[in-house]
């Protein structure tokens, strides 16, 4: 059974499912019943970060527009956009190689924004049901999940989660941070 967490609690992933080396991150969310006449369009993105908590290079931004990090092996895969969240499940999924990472990447932090959210009048507080969880991609079975139940009432960026090094394993901390000013304002953060 998968374990729960709540805003702002960390785990690390050996204990939780001990030799985990190859996760999938699922993110998922549905839309409430408003209409601000425009389709709703949620995209993750992940930032690979150094020991200072900065974006490495440009290409350690991961997105719909560069699915893949840049080391050899690819350790860090987008599974493409979803441009609508419509269905049951993951809308929007990371793969992750833990074992493949390399070394400059101290963190993972995994986001989702709203595209062109102030043009649209769009915001958090329409969306429900967010969560993201960590899947063991052997088995597909999940260890972590974490479930938003916050009200983000004006936020158009959430960082949903971060990958982190400590003492020689990987951790997950549910972080649940709204951003008002979309993309722009959790790439101000880690630049």
């Amino acid at each position: 059974m998968a374990v729960s967490l709540t805003k702002g609690q960390r785990v690390s992933l050996e204990k939780v499912a001990p030799g985990l080396t190859e996760i999938f991150i699922g993110l998922g969310w549905d839309i409430k019943a408003t209409d601000t006449g425009y389709d709703f369009d949620l995209d993750s993105s992940v930032f690979l970060l150094n020991s200072n908590e900065k974006l490495i290079s440009d290409y350690h931004f991961i997105f719909y527009n560069n699915l893949t990090s840049p080391d050899a092996d690819k350790s860090i895969q987008h599974m493409g956009d979803n441009l609508t969240g419509v269905g049951e499940g993951d809308d929007e999924v990371i793969k992750v190689n833990l074992k493949k990472v390399p070394n400059e990447v101290q963190k993972i932090v995994v986001a989702v924004t709203i595209h062109e959210a102030q043009q649209r009048s769009q915001n958090f507080g329409q969306i429900r049901n967010a969560f993201v969880r960590v899947v063991n991609a052997q088995t597909k079975v999940e260890a972590i999940r974490y479930d938003l139940v916050e009200d983000y009432s004006v936020e158009t960026a959430l960082i949903m989660a971060e990958l982190y090094r400590k003492d020689g394993e990987w951790r997950l901390n549910a972080v649940g941070a709204g951003y008002q000013g979309g993309l722009q304002a959790i790439l101000n953060r880690y630049s």
